[in-house]
Parts: structure tokens; sequence; C-alpha cells
């Protein structure tokens, strides 16, 4: 068992969860995965109990909720999962190859000697690219990031970044309980508290490649969330208390 877990939320990706399951497990550095499907009707979870049985009994793990809970509710369960069989470095990413999974290992070094309590797969940090998007999807992608700088004063230029590697003890510390966002403002939320609670980013420059298989997850109703839940964070940070991490 590796003290590394990697969290990927699955609805309908059949195209593409057993080429990302089978190129974490290659990787020369060892990672468990966690997959958390929300009642694929295309046969992902089907595809995920296969390889557990047959080619990764032991660190390929499935969790199966009923309907399409939401991002961010996915993650909070896997991150529940995650600290109750005490990993201590918990990633998230995508299963449709936007993002690399060779970049784990920088995601993991940036926290574990980087001096990183959470590191960032970032698209628009020195080095950061972006592929396969067009010119009017990479400006909004960019404003809505810079937006979330500018109301927040996050330091962090991805703030909707969705790879991402968290040490234990940010989990451990933040009440997931009071994480309320479920569409793309969960990751700004996220690492939003975070920072409060004075934790460090680290930000790692990625490649950022928009999917080739299967069909996106954004929705007007996601960016509304967004654009409005930053502005209620920002708000309600300057009465709330955050607690600093016991180190």
């Amino acid at each position: 068992m590796s003290d590394r877990l990697v969290i990927i939320p699955t609805y309908n990706e059949k195209e593409n969860i057993a080429k990302m399951i089978h190129k974490v497990f290659s990787l020369s550095m060892p990672f468990d995965v966690l997959i958390i499907d929300d009642g694929s009707p295309d046969g992902t979870a089907d595809i995920v109990k296969g390889l557990m049985k047959e080619q990764y009994t032991g660190k390929l793990f499935i969790e199966e909720r009923t309907g399409k809970l939401g991002l961010g509710t996915a993650y909070i369960h896997g991150f529940r999962w995650a600290l109750e069989r005490h990993y201590e470095y918990i990633f998230e990413m995508d299963a449709d190859f936007s993002h690399n999974p060779e970049d784990l290992p920088r995601l993991y070094e940036a926290c574990h000697t980087g001096g990183g309590d959470l590191s960032v797969g970032s698209r628009y940090a020195k080095g950061g690219n972006v592929k396969n998007w067009p010119w009017d999807r990479i400006m909004l992608s960019y404003g809505a990031s810079l937006y979330v700088r500018l109301i927040t004063w996050l330091p962090c230029k991805d703030g909707t970044a969705g790879f991402v590697c968290y040490r234990r003890v940010v989990l451990q510390t933040m009440d997931l309980s009071r994480i309320r966002f479920i569409g793309y403002a969960f990751q700004i939320e996220m690492k939003f508290t975070a920072w409060k609670h004075g934790f460090k980013i680290k930000e790692v420059p990625i490649t950022f490649i928009d999917r080739v298989e299967g069909v996106s997850k954004m929705s007007t109703k996601i960016i509304k969330e967004a654009i409005f839940g930053v502005l209620s964070l920002q708000w309600e940070s300057f009465s709330r208390k955050y607690a600093k991490p016991k180190r």
C-alpha cells in the first residue's frame, strides 16, 4: 500500500478510465487509486471493478454513489475515505487525460521536499500551457483565474485548477463539512480555505490538454456558481476564524 492516493471522480468515462488507470500504475513512483463513480450508466464502474479483480487488487479501489452528485461532493467523499486510511498525500485528477499522470511525481515532490502544503498543477504559472482549446475558452479560463486572484487575493495563478496534491494535515485541519460548492467553484474554495488556514501553495507548471474522448461536464450553472461563489467566499472570510495548522 502506497502513502499516496489519487482520487479520480467519474461519470460516463468508459472511453478513458482503463487507459488512465493503467497509466497511473505504470509510473515508477507507486500510487494507489480511488475512483468515485456517480452511477455512470455507460458501465464505467464495471470496467474499474474488473481491473480491481484481475490486475490491481489492493491498490485500486472504487466508491459507487447513486446519481450525479457533483464534483465537489465526490472529492469530499474521497478525502474522508483517504483520511480514514491514513494516506499522507492525496491527489485530485480528472479521468480524461487533460491532466497528464506523468506530472503526479512532480506534484508530490512539490509537497514532499519542495515546501508546499498543497501543490497545484498550473496552466498559468511560468512554463504552463494549454493545448487544444479555442482562443475564446483560453481567455475565459485565464480571465476566471485573474478574477479569482483580484477578488480573493489568493496567491495562485490557476485558482480553478483541478490537478492538486494535498498533504494530509491540510485536509485534517480544514472543516470539510463547511465546503459547500460542488462545481468548479469547489476548486477555488478548497485552495482559498487552505490558504486562509495558513497553508502554503506551490504551483507546478503543467500542459493542460483538452479531452479527446468523452463529453465535458461544464455547464452554465457551474460557471455562475464560480462567479458568485468567489464573492461570497471573500465576504464570509472577513468574519470567519481559521484555525492554524498543528504541525
